[in-house]
């Protein structure tokens, strides 16, 4: 094996990278704090980074297509996992620990269920873009909700991380792996970009520094 040819996909393995280590900064944070609802973010962000690790080998090493499928499996694992604890994240937020505790065994097994879909469907981003779609609405919805109701300290600001998170899906499922939208930065790449974005405004409502 050796490092891919392709500028784009070197460039996605380098954002791929930066997203990582950000979300593995969020949850080594976390991890010092104690309660229910840090434990789930730090799993969450735990995930994402596990994946984005998975990200850079994926897009920055060339390999055969099989072994390249195979990388991909743990990877959308990962993400499937954290997008089910990012709605029991938000479910906290409004409805308590109670509830969120109610729904956390169901939403990991809409993760695996999710992670089987892209195995009998393999080959395409489409089902996570969806996946996420649901999961970012209905998150942006609660936090739209708390910040207008002044319920919860900078929900605003998890809102506008919410918001941002779902513009980088958009990049995601709009644009073409190995096409230009910004120098060597193709739909992959952008959409790491923005998502960090993302992350550190959602590291801003929930107080990690």
């Amino acid at each position: 094996m050796s490092i891919h040819s392709s500028r784009f996909e070197q460039v996605t393995a380098l954002t791929d990278l930066a997203l990582g280590l950000l979300a593995s900064y969020a949850a080594i944070k976390l991890m010092s704090l104690t309660g229910f609802k840090s434990q789930i973010w730090m799993w969450a962000f735990a995930l994402l980074a596990c994946a984005s690790f998975l990200g850079v080998i994926a897009h920055g090493i060339a390999m055969s297509q099989k072994t390249n499928d195979l990388l991909w499996k743990p990877l959308n694992l990962s993400l499937g996992l954290a997008l089910g604890l990012f709605v029991v994240g938000a479910t906290f937020d409004f409805s308590g620990e109670e509830t969120a505790r109610t729904i956390l065994p169901f939403m990991l097994i809409l993760g695996l269920i999710f992670f089987f879909i892209t195995i009998i469907f393999p080959g395409t981003f489409l089902t996570f873009i969806i996946y996420e779609g649901i999961a970012m609405i209905f998150a942006l919805g609660v936090y739209i909700f708390l910040s207008y109701t002044n319920a919860l300290p900078n929900a605003a600001w998890m809102a506008l991380g919410v918001f941002v998170t779902i513009v980088a899906a958009i990049v995601q499922a709009v644009g073409k792996t190995g096409k230009s939208m910004l120098w060597y930065f193709d739909n992959n790449g952008m959409f790491h970009l923005i998502q960090m974005i993302g992350l550190i405004l959602l590291f801003e409502g929930l107080g990690i520094y």
